[in-house]
């Protein structure tokens, strides 16, 4: 097969329309194991190939583009960035994306091998290309060059190649393009800042973290709203947390919110701003966070207590995210009736509001009500039992209810909800008091799709696995849901039939 590969581009080579013999070898190669198309390619084999990219024949790039990948892949990238660089470096400049796609690819590839990268960062022409790129119309383009560079900057001298070269010139270059372009270096720079300590302090030398910082403190609502998606994602890290906090970019954020009271247009960026501080909760301290900028939760309570659905939605999930840890259930707690009074409204809204709505409700009530084995306290056990009457005058109901309703995503929805109180004794004294709750949750024939067998049979697991739960419901019960666990979430009872003689 090996030799089939070898006289197509033979063949390819000395024709004027080579176009057969691509189809027949776009079919070939990939029968074709990595090792025999190694031993089999020369240099003029993949020179043929790349030569008949320059030719303005959609489907012929497109056959060379298929066969090209495969045998690249093929190549230790060593070889490639040694042997085809001036190919490469073409390939950046191609008008068919495609093209470009598959060079930046193989620049990826080219620095994750610790002996390539330094060709690589020794070619400053392929790199300054690539940077170009970032500002190329079809986005497939510009996020394989987002991911590349991202790569470079993994090593020292990938930070040193990027930030203290004349490249830095043409990354701001390339940002003056449009305001989409300039996004996509600050996802990048982002990206690299995310990596470590060091990285984060290149990417601010180099005054591109300033200017997203500058443009999330500006008083464009529109740009506000696309930055805050990047500070956030800055915040995930310690070292960028720390950073943000050193730089006073989380107080000028909390005062944003502060005046946007007064803004027409807050509803533009409010909701990002708002899932920043909910984020800072969860990978910080709920307790923290919430006493220092207070008009956080504030303003989650304000949303939440609005009529506005999006602004329901925000508020909702971040509720679920900072209640998502003893630490963030404590900090609502103590807000008293006013959160019960929000319980209900969103139990409200689980029953009544537009599915996405519902869903998103679903969702942060059972992120409110999960309570782990090791943190079961009495008083935290009250909490979230006084939580789950709050929700709705018959709470167990209502979720009962959206659960039996035909559509698939509602009704894992609710399974969630039962499967967050499954292994807390108040819950299981409710469910078993239920009339049918618990021949409900053994009942197969209610499940009609994967996703809801898989949610059933995560409830059915979570109830076995509870400690009290065969003190609560009973040696019977508890041995039905152990023989649940046990064949499967897909179990199909077989029906014995007896033939009768005449039936038909």
């Amino acid at each position: 097969m090996a030799e089939a590969v070898v006289e197509l581009l033979e063949r390819a080579a000395r024709r004027d329309t080579p176009l057969e013999e691509l189809r027949a070898l776009r079919v070939a190669v990939q029968a074709v194991p990595p090792a025999a198309l190694r031993a089999c390619l020369s240099d003029d084999h993949l020179g043929v190939l790349f030569a008949l990219l320059s030719v303005n024949d959609r489907e012929q790039v497109s056959a060379c583009v298929s066969i090209l990948e495969r045998l690249l892949q093929a190549l230790d990238p060593v070889y490639v960035i040694q042997n085809l660089r001036e190919e490469l470096q073409k390939g950046l400049f191609h008008p068919d994306d495609s093209v470009k796609i598959l060079t930046i690819c193989q620049v990826g590839r080219i620095v994750e091998n610790s002996e390539a990268v330094t060709e690589i960062l020794n070619s400053p022409e392929l790199l300054r290309q690539i940077i170009n790129c970032i500002g190329g119309e079809k986005i497939a383009v510009a996020k394989e060059a987002i991911k590349s560079l991202s790569r470079i900057a993994q090593t020292q001298e990938g930070l040193e190649a990027l930030f203290v070269s004349s490249l830095l010139s043409d990354l701001k270059n390339v940002m003056a393009t449009s305001d989409i372009v300039r996004y996509r270096v600050y996802e990048l720079i982002v990206e690299i800042s995310s990596v470590s300590a060091e990285s984060l302090n290149y990417c601010a030398k180099s005054g591109l973290i300033s200017e997203l910082i500058g443009e999330l403190t500006g008083d464009d609502v529109l740009v506000r709203a696309t930055c805050i998606e990047m500070v956030t994602s800055l915040a995930h890290t310690p070292h960028g947390r720390q950073y943000l906090a050193q730089q006073g970019v989380i107080d000028k954020i909390s005062n944003i919110i502060v005046g946007a009271e007064s803004d027409p247009f807050s509803g533009f960026y409010l909701p990002g701003f708002v899932k920043f501080f909910g984020n800072l909760a969860v990978v910080d301290s709920p307790q923290q966070i919430c006493e220092r900028y207070p008009v956080f939760v504030e303003k989650v309570f304000e949303m939440a207590e609005s009529h506005d659905p999006t602004m329901i939605g925000v508020a909702v999930d971040t509720l679920g995210v900072l209640g998502s840890n003893v630490e963030g259930k404590q900090v609502l707690q103590k807000t008293r009736s006013r959160f019960q009074n929000l319980l209900t409204k969103i139990g409200h809204q689980a029953k009544n509001a537009p599915t996405e709505l519902r869903l998103r409700c679903l969702d942060a009530i059972s992120s409110l009500l999960y309570l782990p084995p090791e943190q079961q306290t009495e008083d935290l056990l009250r909490m979230t039992e006084s939580w789950f009457a709050s929700l709705s005058s018959q709470p167990l109901e209502l979720f009962r209810s959206i659960s039996t309703q035909p559509f698939p995503d509602l009704h894992c929805g609710a399974l969630r909800v039962f499967t967050a109180i499954a292994n807390q004794p108040w819950a299981q004294k409710l469910m078993l008091d239920s009339p049918g709750f618990v021949e409900y949750i053994v009942d197969r024939s209610v499940e009609p799709d994967k996703a809801s067998k898989d949610a059933k049979y995560e409830l059915v697991k979570a109830l076995v696995n509870s400690k009290t739960i065969a003190e609560v419901f009973g040696n019977q019960y508890y041995l039905r849901l152990r023989a649940y666990l046990r064949e499967g979430p897909y179990y199909v009872k077989a029906v014995s039939t007896t033939a009768v003689e005449g039936a038909e």
